[in-house]
């Protein structure tokens, strides 16, 4: 084993999605470090986000995957540099960011 550790990736971007609908309505945008949503306060992803996105990202399910596993990323590492000891699981994670996301199908096919 080697002394010396990798470089620690830097913040990413901030999320700018899902975009407020009607225009003119507060966005469900991530608070952080909190994590929570700007417009009504609950842990975010909340609801109305979710719907947000599922419509906005219709047509491009792999994109929004992708862009929720970043969101995740993103999440963890705010929230255990909160509070490293009593952080969220990471299942706990994986099921308020990602789960709900696109369709999969199970991983193996249910006898009928």
């Amino acid at each position: 084993m080697t002394g010396h550790r990798l470089p620690q990736p830097q913040e990413g971007p901030a999320a700018e999605r899902p975009r407020p609908y009607p225009s003119y309505a507060k966005p469900h945008l991530p608070l952080r470090p909190m994590w929570c949503c700007g417009a009504c306060g609950r842990p975010w992803p909340c609801a109305d986000a979710r719907l947000l996105l599922k419509a906005e990202y219709a047509a491009d399910q792999v994109a929004l995957s992708i862009y929720l596993c970043g969101l995740l990323y993103e999440a963890a590492q705010d929230l255990y540099r909160l509070d490293p000891d009593h952080g969220p699981s990471p299942g706990d994670l994986f099921t308020r960011f990602v789960a709900w996301g696109p369709y999969r199908r199970p991983i193996v096919d249910l006898p009928r």
